[in-house]
């Protein structure tokens, strides 16, 4: 099973066709941020569900008591790019608030029931983060 740096070279490699439907069928892409000390390009493959034009990931950090350091990179610098099978292109990033954030919860717990595991772990509101194309 890919994990980490693994899943973004085999990703980008083959253009998804390694990576790209991951452990239980969940569908992954690869965001690629800007770090918000070193400046430099961070990847990561991280679960998504597609929500009309937009893209919607999820800030689980498994449940850990911090956000993830892709989360904090996208609140300083919220214009990525994601590659999601052989399709790459520029988003900005938002994280959904409200009636929005439960609709967009529910929808990815359906492909990774494990949010909700997550969920009980943290005493943090987990982002829900929404990618709408520019």
């Amino acid at each position: 099973m890919l994990f980490g740096d693994e899943h973004v070279r085999r990703y980008e490699e083959t253009d998804g066709a390694e990576g790209h439907i991951w452990q239980k069928g969940a569908p992954v892409l690869i965001l690629t941020t800007t770090g918000r000390k070193s400046g430099q390009e961070r990847k990561f493959p991280l679960i998504y569900q597609r929500h009309g034009d937009a893209y919607v990931i999820i800030a689980s950090k498994g449940g850990a008591p911090n956000h993830p350091g892709w989360y904090l990179n996208l609140q300083a610098t919220p214009e990525v790019r994601v590659q999601v099978a052989a399709d790459k292109f520029a988003v900005r990033a938002r994280t959904a608030e409200g009636a929005e954030r439960d609709e967009l919860w529910a929808k990815m717990t359906t492909v990774w029931p494990d949010y909700d595991e997550y969920r009980k772990k943290t005493d943090r509101e987990i982002p829900v983060v929404v990618l709408d194309r520019v």
